[in-house]
């Protein structure tokens, strides 16, 4: 058993309070002060006076929560006091603190939860791969994207060829595609304007109404400046009047929409035109109106 020195603070305590009644802290069989309640009380008697009553205490010998029992015993020895334990404060902190750890692991467990949510933050704060010019240069050279190049360049191929086949198996044209009518076959100023001009933008292209033969390209008829005349099949001649230049020379074979020169003003002009002529034996005009109407080509002569 420890010696309990003379001014130990249990001693002093019991004999101030002599015969009197023990304090209401300490009634009962097993009652301690709140100073010393702890895992190793141990009973005290005090005797106080002739007339003083047997009081049991609890004296709480015990020792700092890092030490031992043998530590806490020397810690007494040496200063005649009992070690004081924790307070409400401690408790509360201790508390607190473990309150805190269980909210942050709850927010963990939440965030990392497979919510729609968590699922968007994710993919926003991820980093996207990054694209290198050399994995640029190994996806160009993918061979689908050949594939598809190769099957375009073909299909434009396809096209090119359908439309000169067209083009060949055309039965008709009109002379000047889209070009405004501005003098119609008949009586102009006192003479017989013998065909259809037709204008637009000089340099436009000039085509063969019909398949034929070159019989004659330049300037070759006095006012009708430079131009071409065609043979078709069945004798008729389709006469192109006042062109810049011939794309075509005397003998060529052309196919109806061909070009036969560009558009111009030379000869008797007044500006750029095409005058247009149908001819039924050399130098015998008809309407070209009627005629190109018979071929499926509209004027509004």
């Amino acid at each position: 058993m420890i010696e309990r020195p003379e001014n130990y603070q249990g001693r002093r305590r019991a004999e101030q309070m002599g015969a009197h009644r023990a304090p209401a802290f300490a009634r009962g069989t097993h009652g301690v002060p709140a100073f010393a309640r702890g895992a190793h009380a141990a009973p005290v008697s005090i005797q106080a006076g002739q007339t003083a009553t047997a009081a049991v205490f609890g004296v709480a010998a015990a020792a700092v929560a890092l030490g031992s029992a043998a530590s806490g015993a020397d810690n007494i020895e040496a200063t005649g006091e009992l070690p004081r334990l924790d307070s409400a404060a401690d408790h509360q902190d201790a508390a607190r603190a473990a309150d805190t750890a269980r909210q942050d692991r709850h927010a963990e467990d939440v965030a990392t939860r497979p919510t729609p949510r968590n699922e968007a933050v994710r993919a926003l704060t991820t980093a996207a791969p990054q694209v290198t010019v050399k994995s640029a240069q190994a996806q160009a050279a993918r061979p689908v994207e050949k594939v598809v190049v190769k099957t375009a360049r073909a299909q434009a191929a396809k096209v090119v060829a359908a439309r000169k086949a067209a083009a060949r198996t055309r039965t008709y044209s009109h002379p000047m595609p889209g070009a405004a009518v501005t003098s119609c076959f008949g009586q102009r100023w006192g003479a017989l304007h013998a065909g259809i001009d037709f204008a637009k933008p000089a340099g436009t292209h000039i085509r063969a109404v019909q398949a034929g033969r070159v019989v004659a390209a330049g300037w070759n008829y006095g006012g009708y400046g430079i131009s071409v005349m065609l043979r078709h099949a069945d004798g008729t001649l389709t006469h192109y009047a006042h062109m810049s230049k011939t794309a075509v020379k005397a003998g060529d074979r052309v196919g109806a929409g061909d070009t036969l020169g560009y558009e111009g003003s030379t000869g008797d002009s007044t500006g750029p035109h095409l005058h247009f002529e149908v001819h039924k034996g050399i130098w015998n005009q008809v309407d070209p109106a009627g005629w190109l109407a018979a071929r499926g080509v509209r004027t509004s002569c």
